[in-house]
């Protein structure tokens, strides 16, 4: 048994979840990626996948084994990489999945520039509020906005940590007045932003202590960009990322409410496959992205 190939054999498969998928990738027959786990399986004295005609999963060992292996095939490659990588130019196509409103708002007038830089690079932008799986998708790197990673197998960059703030058009907060305390917000025309971790529970904290307040909202959407419109058209109030609505604060189309209270944070990650870690392409765009969001969510 080659154990490198072996252990390359489960890593696809663990995190393709799939035998022939792995193969294709890999570029090994049904045959030769069954035999490949059979022997490693051997090889460690556990079950590492339980399998039948219809599905798979990883046993207790196997996922324990699968951190381990993970951490020691990326050294390996890191080390085949590290002088090559420093000195190749970017190239080929990088697929990126964005946040809309996150790409619109902050990224999308700086992309052109990006490519520029690297005329040997192709970019495929894939805009997507939803949690797209990066490894089965096929994509390179994801930006996502999140409180709650979860995959523990994928590199996470923090790009920038956005606070969020209550904030109505200055029309509306005159026809039906400003909220002094959380509490008030249950008589308010609250817009929720249905794909928030925080759609239906809005916290607030001061003081050392947390108030946290139920949302029942007439006008629920999958937009952050659409809930601002709402917020500009007077139709109610909102609590919101603050870069989305930095410049409306700053010319008074927007008011904001409740500003002696701390709201939720919403934290932005570039994600990528740890495999990837020092492809240049990748390493070019991850460095674009911290120039681009240094700074980015001060209030």
């Amino acid at each position: 048994m080659d154990r490198f190939t072996a252990m390359q054999v489960f890593r696809q498969v663990a995190q393709l979840n799939s035998f022939a998928e792995a193969g294709r990738r890999l570029g090994l027959s049904p045959a030769a990626v069954s035999k490949n786990i059979a022997e490693l399986e051997t090889h460690v004295g556990a079950r590492l996948i339980n399998r039948t005609t219809r599905r798979m999963a990883l046993t207790e060992e196997g996922r324990i084994y699968l951190d381990h292996i993970v951490r020691g095939l990326d050294a390996l490659l890191e080390a085949d990489q590290a002088l090559g990588s420093i000195k190749a130019e970017p190239s080929g196509i990088l697929k990126v999945s964005a946040p809309m409103t996150v790409t619109l708002t902050k990224l999308s007038a700086a992309l052109p520039r990006f490519l520029a830089r690297h005329p040997k690079l192709a970019l495929d932008v894939h805009l997507d509020d939803r949690r797209v799986n990066i490894i089965e998708e096929g994509f390179d790197l994801v930006i996502r906005a999140s409180d709650n990673l979860g995959d523990t197998s994928l590199i996470a960059k923090k790009l920038a940590v956005m606070p969020h703030v209550i904030c109505a058009a200055p029309s509306y907060f005159e026809a039906f007045g400003k909220p002094t305390q959380p509490s008030d917000l249950t008589h308010h025309n609250c817009i929720r932003f249905s794909l928030s971790g925080h759609a239906d529970i809005w916290e607030f904290s001061r003081g050392g202590s947390t108030e946290r307040v139920a949302i029942h909202a007439r006008y629920s959407i999958s937009s952050s960009l659409a809930v601002r419109d709402a917020v500009l058209g007077g139709f109610g109030l909102s609590l919101i990322p603050y870069p989305y609505v930095e410049n409306e604060l700053r010319e008074g189309r927007l008011q904001r409410a409740l500003d002696d209270w701390d709201t939720v944070v919403t934290t932005l990650y570039a994600i990528y496959p740890s495999r990837q870690h020092l492809i240049p392409k990748v390493r070019a765009f991850l460095d674009f992205l911290s120039e681009e969001f240094r700074g980015w969510s001060s209030i």
